[in-house]
């Protein structure tokens, strides 16, 4: 019976965490990268206010 009791609680934590993450995952605020025509995430407030942060350099291929 200790295994099916292993079992069970083991099971009963996974799917706890589960929801948990889901929970955390569903409540996260979504960042406007691109938005307002940058290549990059905008910072919005502190210290380094209006600096992009990871902007996306795509080197030409076309360099006749």
């Amino acid at each position: 019976m200790n295994r099916h009791t292993y079992l069970l609680s083991t099971y009963r934590k996974k799917k706890e965490i589960e929801r948990k993450e889901k929970a955390l995952a569903s409540s996260r605020i979504e960042v406007d990268i691109n938005g307002k025509g940058t290549s990059g995430y905008t910072i919005n407030n502190g210290v380094n206010k209006g600096k992009v942060l990871g902007h996306k350099v795509i080197k030409s291929t076309d360099n006749w």
